[in-house]
């Protein structure tokens, strides 16, 4: 008899895993735990100003969809 044989029989058949929903649920007061989690670790964060960079970028990008909105306008 090898060894391969012997593993094999050693490891009684198992049965077939039972079917999981495609879509797992977390119930409401599961979801409220989390958010008040997340809120929490985050509060500090959220206070902190814009840095000046990202404010930039976003006055430029204001600008070019007013100048893109300008030309559909135009045509």
């Amino acid at each position: 008899m090898n060894r391969d044989n012997r593993l094999a029989r050693a490891v009684p058949d198992q049965a077939p895993a039972p079917k999981v929903s495609a879509a797992p649920r977390v119930d409401r007061t599961a979801q409220a735990r989390i958010g008040d989690k997340l809120r929490s670790m985050y509060a500090d964060l959220v206070q902190q100003p814009v840095p000046d960079r990202f404010t930039d970028l976003l006055s430029q990008l204001q600008e070019s969809d007013d100048v893109a909105d300008g030309a559909e306008k135009r045509a």
